[in-house]
């Protein structure tokens, strides 16, 4: 998939980003508040009728809104945040693109590897910087976590299990727009949650997943009056490249849970677990005895220090690791240095391979597939 794009200036540019922002949802507003705290100018925001772009705009702190992506992308930006459903990922980031614009896109990057592979060659053809927001990578102690097995202090990795529960979806009458798949895509848990649980193991520990046996599952099979086609819930085992086997459970269903991210290494010298609910903390096993770290920039490694943003004491969640990965990304449009671990349209479309690779295990009974590289 080729796509042709403008060439782009190798001037340095402005230090003010301007920047616009697709979508005046929740997520729209999350990457509002980033831009801003990133000292970008949030030119303008899309509503489809004037009504609703004045709406996106109020969201987004953004200056004026706009009726039309067009119109969006005449006003002399820098970088568009796409903050749309999933199905309008690929159009309104590949426009963005060959207008010559940086792009900050919400996952999953596209509703297919196949298009996902298309925006990561557009991007590259155009040599813009273009990066998918699993930010997570961003919570200190998740750096910690990677530093830590990086150094080899886990030994042997032996197993990887977790899991990433929500219950936003558990309720009879509870119904969104990721249920439908003409807007969301054919997975919906998996390839909202389970991409960001795959990442994190991923990125700490430096070993992707090679083959996986998952399973799906529908419980609410009617939302709104509408059949549903998308799972509530799946599951899967797994190994991984180095040989590692391991398992995860996603759910939109779990009542209770609102965003339990849990990821846990085991290895022969030392075992790590962090809950993305509880992100100031790493727990870390021994044999003779275990212990609780806790987020403290006087005692980070460096990676980990690079991305903290509070005293210790100070609570630091999701927002401050959403507004850290906006930074990163700013940063590489600046200064054409990608910081370490900023998650790129590379990082997207990975993610839509392993989805595409447990959607074709659940619909074989389970049978082990290899993820396409």
């Amino acid at each position: 998939m080729s796509h042709s794009v403008p060439s782009v200036s190798t001037d340095k540019p402005r230090d003010q980003l301007r920047v616009g922002i697709i979508g005046g949802g929740f997520m729209g507003r999350v990457h509002g508040r980033s831009a801003l705290v990133g000292g970008a100018r949030i030119v303008g925001a899309i509503g489809s009728s004037p009504e609703r772009a004045k709406a996106a705009a109020d969201a987004t702190g953004a200056e004026q809104g706009f009726e039309t992506l067009d119109d969006l992308l005449a006003a002399d930006l820098d970088l568009v945040h796409v903050c749309t459903p999933n199905s309008t990922h690929l159009p309104f980031a590949l426009k963005a693109l060959e207008a010559g614009k940086h792009v900050i896109c919400e996952k999953p990057l596209a509703t297919s590897a196949q298009d996902a592979a298309g925006l990561v060659a557009a991007a590259q053809e155009a040599g813009l910087v273009a990066s998918v927001p699993f930010v997570y990578r961003y919570h200190p102690m998740v750096r910690e976590l990677r530093t830590r097995i990086a150094a080899g202090d886990a030994g042997i990795i032996t197993s990887l299990h977790g899991s990433y529960l929500q219950d936003w979806l558990a309720g009879a009458d509870d119904d969104n727009w990721r249920v439908d798949d003409a807007a969301g895509g054919p997975s919906r848990t998996f390839a909202d949650i389970g991409s960001h649980w795959c990442d994190l193991t991923e990125f700490v520990t430096g070993d992707r997943i090679a083959a996986v046996s998952a399973q799906t599952r529908t419980v609410r099979s009617q939302r709104g009056g509408v059949e549903v086609k998308t799972e509530d819930l799946a599951t899967a085992q797994f190994r991984t490249e180095a040989g590692v086997v391991g398992t995860v459970v996603v759910s939109q269903v779990a009542a209770g849970r609102k965003n339990r991210l849990y990821l846990e290494v085991s290895g022969t010298e030392s075992s790590f677990g962090f809950d993305q609910e509880d992100p100031d903390r790493l727990w870390v096993g021994h044999r003779a005895a275990s212990q609780l770290l806790t987020r403290d920039p006087d005692t980070l490694s460096p990676p980990a220090a690079r991305v903290n943003r509070l005293p210790a004491g100070h609570a630091q969640g999701y927002q401050d690791a959403f507004d850290s990965f906006v930074a990163d990304t700013y940063a590489a449009v600046r200064g054409g240095d990608r910081p370490d671990g900023l998650p790129d349209f590379a990082a997207g479309a990975r993610s839509a391979r392993l989805v595409d690779a447990v959607l074709r295990s659940a619909a074989a009974d389970s049978a082990w597939v290899e993820v396409e590289d």
